[in-house]
């Protein structure tokens, strides 16, 4: 140990933190930050076996006085912010308006939506949160089930990912361009329609069945050339890498829902998605009311 009478160093530090580098004038370092840390110093000297080594100790510690303050510089100081599944607003991650639905988005997205800061939680403005370039898509894709929604009507059209609809295959598969695509997507992707099945009209080894060309017309009368709005759910894509997607219009309708309910679709319910329910209450609606391939023969 150094002797109490060497005056190199500062007997208040020496004893207080175990920081033996230190010289008595250099006024750079403040002995309360020292001394908040000497706890993790000493717990490191011991643990690592090299509090009795005093060279590489000298080293050690010099070493950490360089790293220690980075760690400051560098860390995240990032904003959280979250809107719930209808609203107009932006939120921090305890606000009592996010009790029921709670969606992460970025500060871009927020600028993008126009989003407002809530009055309640009051988080940072939006230029606060985001200065960069919004040509840069770097939004979290919208998932239905992660928003926590049960119906199709209550989906947030603002934090979709816009799309146009560019090509037509059948009743439930179409062709979409994204301009901007967000991270997973491409610029062109094949979009099957979540959550319904339409008649065939373009399987390789079946003949086209009853009603599949009323259904496959249905669909690109309703959707090719249009602006779109693409939200997602559990799965992102099925077996062949086709983009497995809720397709909204413009006016904030979900057209999975409506070709359910027009009778040109059955509601797909060999696999889980989250608005099984209501599409399965849709068909029933359309079968008891005679609509599309319901209807008599």
């Amino acid at each position: 140990m150094l002797k109490q009478n060497d005056r190199r160093y500062r007997p208040s530090v020496l004893r207080g933190s175990g920081f033996f580098l230190l010289k008595q004038n250099d006024r750079r370092y403040r002995p309360s930050v020292l001394r908040g840390s000497r706890f993790f110093t000493l717990l490191f000297l011991n643990f690592t076996g090299i509090n009795g080594n005093y060279p590489l100790r000298k080293t050690v510690l010099l070493i950490f006085l360089l790293i220690f303050p980075l760690s400051f510089f560098f860390a995240d100081t990032g904003t959280a912010i979250f809107v719930t599944a209808t609203g107009g607003s932006y939120h921090l991650a305890g606000c009592r308006f996010l009790s029921q639905s709670r969606i992460e988005i970025t500060g871009a997205d927020a600028v993008r939506g126009g989003y407002t800061p809530c009055s309640v939680c009051r988080p940072p403005n939006p230029e606060a949160l985001f200065t960069g370039d919004l040509s840069q898509n770097t939004s979290p894709l919208y998932r239905v089930n992660i928003a926590g929604i049960q119906n199709s009507g209550n989906a947030n059209l603002r934090a979709m990912t816009p799309a146009n609809v560019v090509g037509h295959v059948d009743g439930d598969t179409v062709r979409v361009r994204i301009s901007n695509p967000p991270p997973g997507l491409n610029v062109v992707e094949t979009v099957r329609l979540l959550g319904i099945d339409t008649p065939e009209t373009v399987h390789p080894n079946r003949e086209v069945e009853f009603f599949g060309r009323e259904a496959s017309e249905y669909t690109r009368t309703a959707l090719l050339g249009r602006n779109i709005y693409l939200a997602f759910d559990w799965d992102l894509r099925d077996r062949y890498g086709r983009l497995l997607a809720y397709i909204y219009t413009e006016e904030g309708q979900c057209f999975n829902a409506r070709i359910v309910l027009d009778g040109y679709a059955h509601a797909y319910l060999t696999y889980p998605f989250q608005f099984m329910d209501e599409f399965r209450s849709l068909e029933q609606e359309a079968r008891q009311l005679g609509r599309g391939l319901w209807g008599p023969r």
